[in-house]
């Protein structure tokens, strides 16, 4: 809110503040995969990742509309969710730009309909797409998990402020 009360207007300025608080919130680090209907294996980074139901089993997360990736997510029938330990943060970088072919230096194995399961993340979730839906400047994918596993024990990801965190230890 600006001085007088008002909302402020949409500019560079109030994306940026927008950006930086809607940041205060920590947030685990995905990677989420597909095939492309060449058969070419998809990944990108995110921490849009959310729970939505248990019954039937729910999940979603958000891909910008301007994002290379997004006709592969909504072309795909499968896509997995692979949620990333604190050691893989080199793997959601690497997801995060664009390369030739950013499965290269990654180890995986194939699930359900040859999509990538990365090696050594926490969990992966194998899912079906339920819906998309607009979001402003993204859209909005609900998956209906048909497979899932968990991986190793170890602390995951975190996001916040901007930059990679680690865990600091047990909540009392």
């Amino acid at each position: 809110m600006s001085e007088d009360g008002d909302l402020a207007a949409i500019d560079d300025r109030f994306c940026r503040a927008l950006r930086d608080g809607l940041g205060t919130f920590a947030t685990g680090v995905t990677v989420v995969t597909t095939c492309a209907d060449d058969g070419r294996a998809v990944g990108i980074t995110i921490n849009s990742f959310s729970s939505v139901s248990l019954d039937p089993p729910l999940i979603l997360w958000s891909l910008s509309n301007r994002s290379p990736s997004l006709e592969a997510f909504c072309r795909a029938q499968h896509y997995a969710v692979n949620v990333l330990a604190e050691d893989q943060e080199w793997i959601s970088s690497h997801f995060s730009v664009r390369g030739d072919d950013p499965f290269a230096p990654v180890e995986f194995i194939p699930g359900l309909a040859g999509v990538p399961l990365i090696a050594g993340c926490l969990a992966w979730f194998e899912c079906a797409p339920e819906a998309h839906y607009p979001g402003g400047d993204h859209l909005v994918l609900v998956g209906r998990i048909l497979r899932f596993a968990q991986g190793r024990k170890s602390s995951p990801l975190v996001f916040h402020g901007g930059r990679y965190r680690r865990l600091s230890g047990e909540s009392q």
